[in-house]
């Protein structure tokens, strides 16, 4: 590429979230060279990280994409990902993931949960409101437990958790993968912001780079290993971009809504969001205590529509459920970069069902019925667009000899839960196996990677 900047290294790895971070900072304990190219910032300790006018300018069109069908996507632009901006929930990865596809994560779990110190909060910071839907929950048969949380308040100077802290924490409480980025520069690795790679560089079946745009201008990154870590959607329109066929063809989102009533008493906005958590096994859903932040809320509520907006100035007595589906794989990522996400007949009406239940804790609790209604709906997992087993191997691997992707777009199915957990135990055991630093070969694992570049 004539006039492009030129690095060299012995591992790319594209993106800062939970996967790419964890990547990065193992090959740099390792020795390995590593660069790191993040589309993003640094957010932590600015003015503006954790506000409305921050979330504004590090997601995707300002937090509101919305797919054709109405899913509002929000996605994260900055060092860390998706973790800037979580709430901070942790599950262990899916028993399926082993049973299914061979998968074994049972020590880098182990290991991220101690290392961590990944644990429920305190029974005194879960919040009244929250542990008021949670007995309620319990009350009418659920198994309720308290979620386990990358979130610590003794690392907070004031801890201040409620709703707001989805814009982004400011107290510290949380665990963010800038973190593991830190790490990684410390033990030499580079990282470069604003660096927006477009595709992937490819001779003779052999990646040997990434090429794109850094600070605007062209730049080219050169290494026999790349590792994509772009995220759900940010991956397969790399992929796409490179040439390669079937990427972003049906996806996963653990569509969520959220169900809303009004109460006397005070509600659970500004407790800790989701310090508990309950399953229904028969809808395949996760509920969870949650509240929008203040001033997100008259809008996601005037799109459900006019009628509610009002209930804003109570904003403060909400109670609100979260609903995660676990829902089918459909849709696609077109190459011009839009997603389409229908729901299926039958997660819509397991959905349905799933509201309904919502609604009858709502009013245990102390709703007043007339004021239920539910948010619009959310992608909050873009995942399984490089599905593992039909586009990458049981290493993570794709047909291209190199070129391995480690972020949620290798989900084989929707998790249906959190998902930082289950994409640090892939990272870490990415990055620690053998045939990494070998020969590269797609047929190290039991599934062949069979997406293919056009041309190839």
């Amino acid at each position: 590429m004539m006039g492009a900047e030129p690095f060299e290294a012995d591992v790319v790895v594209v993106g800062t979230g939970p996967g790419g971070a964890t990547v990065a900072r193992e090959l740099a304990r390792a020795g390995r060279r590593v660069l790191l190219l993040e589309k993003g910032r640094s957010e932590r300790g600015t003015a503006l990280y954790g506000t409305y006018l921050g979330a504004l300018r590090y997601t995707e069109r300002g937090g509101f994409l919305f797919t054709p069908e109405g899913i509002q996507l929000v996605i994260p632009s900055m060092v860390g990902g998706a973790t800037g901006m979580f709430a901070g929930c942790a599950a262990e990865p899916p028993p399926w993931l082993q049973q299914r596809y061979g998968i074994h994560l049972e020590r880098e779990t182990t290991e991220t949960i101690e290392e961590l110190q990944i644990a429920p909060l305190p029974p005194e910071y879960r919040g009244t409101a929250s542990t008021r839907l949670a007995e309620t929950a319990n009350a009418l048969g659920y198994e309720v437990y308290p979620q386990p949380k990358f979130m610590r308040p003794e690392r907070a100077t004031r801890f201040d958790c409620g709703a707001k802290c989805f814009l982004g924490c400011r107290c510290g409480a949380k665990w963010n993968a800038a973190s593991y980025v830190d790490e990684a520069i410390q033990q030499g690795a580079r990282l470069l912001t604003q660096a927006r790679v477009e595709r992937v560089l490819i001779e003779e079946g052999q990646v040997v780079g990434v090429a794109g745009r850094w600070q605007g201008k062209p730049f080219v990154a050169r290494a026999e290993r790349v590792v994509l870590s772009a995220g759900g959607l940010g991956t397969p329109r790399i992929l796409q971009a490179s040439g390669f066929e079937g990427v972003g063809e049906r996806l996963a989102m653990d569509v969520t809504v959220i169900m809303y009533g009004v109460s006397r008493e005070r509600g659970n906005a500004a407790d800790p969001p989701m310090s508990w958590s309950w399953h229904d096994e028969e809808l395949d859903a996760m509920f969870s205590p949650l509240v929008d932040p203040c001033l997100l809320y008259p809008i996601m509520a005037g799109m459900s529509g006019v009628r509610y907006v009002g209930s804003w100035r109570r904003w403060r007595n909400l109670l609100g459920i979260m609903i995660k589906l676990r829902d089918t794989l459909s849709g696609q990522i077109t190459p011009d970069g839009r997603v389409s996400k229908p729901l299926t007949p039958g997660d819509s009406k397991r959905l349905e069902a799933a509201k309904q239940k919502a609604r009858r804790i709502l009013v245990k609790a102390g709703a007043d019925p007339n004021t239920i209604f539910a948010s619009p709906l959310r992608g909050t997992h873009p995942s399984a667009t490089v599905r593992l087993g039909e586009m990458v191997d049981t290493q993570l691997q794709t047909a291209i000899r190199g070129l391995y992707v480690c972020d949620a777009s290798v989900f084989p199915e929707a998790l249906g839960r959190p998902t930082v957990l289950t994409i640090i135990a892939l990272a870490k055991r990415l990055a620690r196996q053998s045939d990494f630093y070998g020969s590269p070969g797609i047929e190290a694992g039991t599934g062949r990677a069979s997406a293919r570049v056009a041309g190839e």
